[in-house]
């Protein structure tokens, strides 16, 4: 647990807390002494996770919602509402993948891809700025977009151009809600160990001659290793506390050096 706690009395909601990055984030969070609300559409993954971070004596509870419909994030926004009266921080984690040519990709998949990864965080957004303009000090925005929101690559077009438009929302959202004191910002992961990680046939992304071979012994990940969730932490504790008070609009990488080989 950090010693510092710099984030006490601040009330922190993050969606796709259930797991991966964002309860990675919502645990570094915790530990510096905000209260934090795991927002999932895995209500079950979720209410363990906020079990284990309540033993550990920071304080955590589970929200359902699924980013992708707007009353459910409506309702969410009027749950914490009700139990808090604010919200200070929001992370707009929660996406889903997909790995399909642009020759084979259904319009269906791709609308579904666009309406969790892109719309889902603008939505929350929507919704969540009244909370956060009752809020103290403090107050901020973190969007998770991607590597690939800045890169092409191969089969991900729906999930490329959500992270995409992240990258731009978080820009003009920065300029939005600057007059409020609220800054807003992203951080770009690389390759990073999560549930997204696990290949079709059950294997890991890690494991694969590809990735070994390109970005482990060519080092196009400069760092020659996969990303951890708690890799992800540290910049996004950063730019959720007062030391990035004069930080909005920008996109933060944080994949190993990945994007400077690109």
């Amino acid at each position: 647990m950090s010693a510092s706690r710099r984030l006490d009395g601040r009330i922190a909601v993050i969606t796709g807390g259930a797991q991966g990055i964002g309860l990675g984030i919502a645990t570094r969070l915790a530990e510096e002494g905000a209260s934090v609300v795991l927002a999932d559409i895995k209500q079950t993954e979720a209410e363990r996770a906020a079990a284990r971070l309540l033993a550990s004596g920071l304080s955590a509870v589970a929200l359902p919602v699924d980013i992708g419909q707007h009353e459910s994030v409506k309702a969410l926004a009027a749950e914490v509402d009700r139990r808090f009266g604010r919200c200070e921080i929001l992370v707009n984690n929660a996406a889903i993948g997909m790995d399909t040519h642009i020759e084979t990709m259904r319009v269906e998949d791709y609308q579904h891809v666009i309406r969790i990864n892109q719309d889902g965080a603008i939505l929350m957004t929507m919704c969540f700025v009244p909370l956060l303009k009752k809020a103290g000090p403090g107050r901020r925005v973190l969007n998770v977009a991607s590597i690939q929101g800045l890169r092409g690559w191969p089969n991900q077009l729906a999930y490329a151009a959500a992270k995409g438009a992240i990258v731009n929302f978080t820009r003009a959202a920065a300029c939005d809600l600057a007059e409020y004191g609220i800054a807003v910002n992203a951080i770009a992961p690389g390759f990073v160990d999560t549930p997204m990680s696990i290949q079709p046939d059950g294997s890991h992304e890690y494991d694969s001659d590809w990735f070994r071979d390109i970005y482990v012994k060519y080092g196009r990940i400069p760092m020659r290793r996969f990303g951890k969730p708690a890799d992800m932490a540290g910049p996004a504790f950063f730019l959720c506390s007062d030391d990035a008070q004069y930080v909005t609009g920008q996109i933060l990488s944080v994949d190993g050096g990945a994007s400077a080989t690109f």
